[in-house]
C-alpha cells in the first residue's frame, strides 16, 4: 500500500474519532469562537470610559467645581461621588468604590489668585494597571489646568496677549503623533496578542490529548499497524484533519479580527494568511514534540499547558521582553507565541519585509519540524507503550 493510501485511511480513521468524541468540539470549535468573541467584544470601545473617581472639595468654590466638572467631561473619567473629608475618599477607594480622588483643601482658590502656591492632591489606586494609568492621567491633567487658568486670568489682567500667555505657559509645544494605533485602541494591541495565544493553548493541549488517546484506549498499536510501522505516516495522517480543522478556526479569526473588525494590517492579507498557517503548524508541531517527550497523556497535556500559560507573559505586550533578565530574554525563544508577536508586530501591523523576521520565521519552522528530533520515543510508544490507570 503506498504512503498517500495510508495518510487517507488514517485521516478517515481521525475523522470518525473526532465526530465520536465531544471533546474535539468544545475544544476546537466552542470555546476558540467564545474567546474570540469574548475578547474583542470585552475592549470593543477601544478604551476604559467613565472609570468612577471621586473628589473632596474642602474649598467649594466656583473654581473648583469648575475643575470638577472638567475632570467629569473626561471620556475615561466619571465622578460618582463627593466625599466630605479625606478618610472617606481613601476608604471607598480601598473598597474599590472608586480608582482615585482628587482633594481640593480650604483656601484653594484664595491661594491661587494670591499666587500662594496651593497644593492640589490627587490619589489613585495601581491595583488594576490599565485604570490606574488612565485615571492618573486625568487627575494630573485637572490638576495642571487649575493653575493654567488662573495664570491666564492674572496675565491677561495684567495686559499679556494670547500669544505670550500661551508661550509662557507651555514653552515647548509638542506635536504627539501615535504610530500605527492613533486611537490609542486597546483592542487593537491586547486581542491581537491574548486570542491568538489561547488558540495556540488549544492546538498545543488537543493535539497531545489526540495523540496520548491513543495510548489511553489501546488503540496505539491499530494506529501503528495502519501507518506500516512508520512512525512520520501515523503522525501525518492523524494530524491531518486537526490541521484543517485549526487553519480554519485560525483564518476565520483572522478574518473577523482584521476584515470585519478593521484592526489595521498595513501588511496584507498575504502575509496575515502566512502567519496564520505557519502558526498553527508550528503549535501542533510543539503538541507533537512534547508527547514524543512525555508519552504519556497527562503529562504531555500537563507540558503543553505550562507552556501555553507562560506564553501570556512571555510574549512581550504585558512586560517588554526586552526589559526581562537576560536568562528570561533567551528562554522567550522558546515560546511559539512569541515569534507569532514579532512577526505579526512587524509585518502585519508594521508593514515590513519578511527579510526582517527571519529569524521567528525560522523558529516557527523548527517548532513545526521538532517532532523529526523524538519520533523514534514515538514509536517505540505507539508500539510498546501500556496505560496504566
Amino acid at each position: 500500500m503506498n504512503i498517500i493510501k495510508r495518510i487517507q485511511q488514517i485521516a478517515i480513521r481521525e475523522c470518525r474519532r473526532l465526530k465520536e468524541n465531544r471533546i474535539y468540539l468544545f475544544s476546537m470549535v466552542i470555546f476558540p469562537i467564545f474567546v474570540t468573541f469574548f475578547f474583542t467584544s470585552l475592549m470593543a470601545e477601544g478604551q476604559p470610559q467613565d472609570m468612577p473617581v471621586g473628589v473632596v472639595d474642602l474649598d467649594n468654590s466656583a473654581t473648583t467645581r469648575k475643575l470638577t466638572r472638567m475632570l467629569d467631561s473626561f471620556q475615561s473619567s466619571k465622578v460618582v461621588a463627593h466625599y466630605p473629608n479625606f478618610e472617606s475618599a481613601r476608604l471607598a477607594m480601598q473598597h474599590n468604590e472608586i480608582y482615585g480622588f482628587l482633594y481640593f483643601p480650604k483656601g484653594t482658590t484664595a491661594n491661587l489668585l494670591a499666587s500662594r502656591q496651593p497644593t492640589v492632591s490627587f490619589y489613585y489606586s495601581y491595583a488594576s494597571l490599565t485604570a490606574g494609568s488612565l485615571v492618573f492621567k486625568d487627575l494630573k491633567t485637572a490638576a495642571t489646568l487649575a493653575s493654567a487658568g488662573v495664570g491666564k486670568s492674572v496675565m491677561t489682567a495684567k495686559g499679556y496677549t494670547d500669544k505670550q500667555i500661551a508661550t509662557f505657559l507651555q514653552p515647548i509645544a509638542i506635536d504627539l503623533h501615535t504610530v500605527g494605533n492613533p486611537w490609542v485602541n486597546y483592542n487593537i494591541y491586547l486581542s491581537t496578542m491574548l486570542v491568538p495565544t489561547c488558540l495556540l493553548l488549544f492546538i498545543f493541549l488537543v493535539t497531545a490529548y489526540s495523540m496520548g488517546s491513543e495510548l489511553k484506549q489501546n488503540t496505539a498499536r491499530e494506529l501503528y499497524a495502519k501507518a506500516g510501522g512508520n512512525p512520520f505516516i501515523a503522525i501525518t495522517g492523524k494530524m491531518l484533519p486537526h490541521t484543517a480543522i485549526w487553519l480554519v478556526i485560525m483564518l476565520a479569526y483572522l478574518y473577523y479580527t482584521f476584515g470585519i473588525l478593521q484592526f489595521p494590517h498595513p501588511g496584507g492579507w498575504w502575509s496575515i494568511i502566512s502567519l496564520g498557517t505557519l502558526s498553527v503548524i508550528a503549535a501542533q508541531g510543539f503538541g507533537v514534540f512534547m508527547f514524543g517527550l512525555f508519552p504519556s497523556m497527562r503529562m504531555a497535556m500537563s507540558m503543553c499547558s505550562l507552556w501555553g500559560v507562560l506564553s501570556f507573559s512571555m510574549v512581550g505586550t504585558a512586560y517588554p521582553t526586552l526589559a526581562m533578565d537576560p536568562a528570561l530574554q533567551a528562554l522567550a525563544a522558546l515560546f511559539p507565541m512569541r515569534h507569532f508577536f514579532i512577526i505579526y508586530e512587524i509585518v502585519v501591523f508594521g508593514g515590513n519585509h519578511w527579510g526582517d523576521v527571519a529569524i521567528n520565521v525560522a523558529a516557527l519552522t523548527f517548532f513545526a519540524c521538532a517532532p523529526v528530533f523524538v519520533m523514534m520515543r514515538i514509536s517505540k510508544a505507539l508500539k510498546e507503550y501500556v496505560y496504566m490507570e
